[in-house]
């Protein structure tokens, strides 16, 4: 059957309509980091199987990763598992039916942002 009214309906609110909010742009970080660590970890396992393929094949992947190109993979993927592992400990919060309050979940989105970057420089001191 035909949608007659089709065109006087209203639209759906798109995302140029809404103001983002840090808890929105938090929650997209998480899928973007989520995919991001997908392309660190394929380096690294490249980087692994050069390594048990012979001198000649890691010479190049190591050159790749030691590269300012793969040093700033490196770093990003660094961040974006913080990243990831802040907001699974955010998740986990909200799994137990606390923080939603919109004041808490900004506070929340604001630690997992923080903490991240605390995290990512603890490990590079540490390494």
């Amino acid at each position: 059957m035909a949608d007659v009214n089709r065109g006087n309906r209203p639209l759906s609110p798109h995302l140029t309509i809404y103001r983002p909010q840090f808890t929105s742009v938090t929650s997209i970080l998480t899928r973007i980091t989520g995919n991001a660590l997908i392309v660190g970890t394929l380096l690294t396992v490249w980087w692994l199987i050069a390594l048990a393929s012979g001198p000649d094949y890691f010479e190049c992947a190591n050159a790749v990763m030691t590269s300012w190109f793969g040093k700033l993979v490196m770093l990003g993927s660094l961040w974006a598992l913080c990243y990831h592992y802040m907001a699974g400990l955010r998740h986990l919060w909200w799994d137990s039916g606390r923080g939603f309050e919109l004041d808490k979940a900004k506070t929340l989105a604001i630690v997992v942002v923080a903490g991240s970057f605390v995290l990512t420089i603890l490990a590079l001191l540490i390494i």
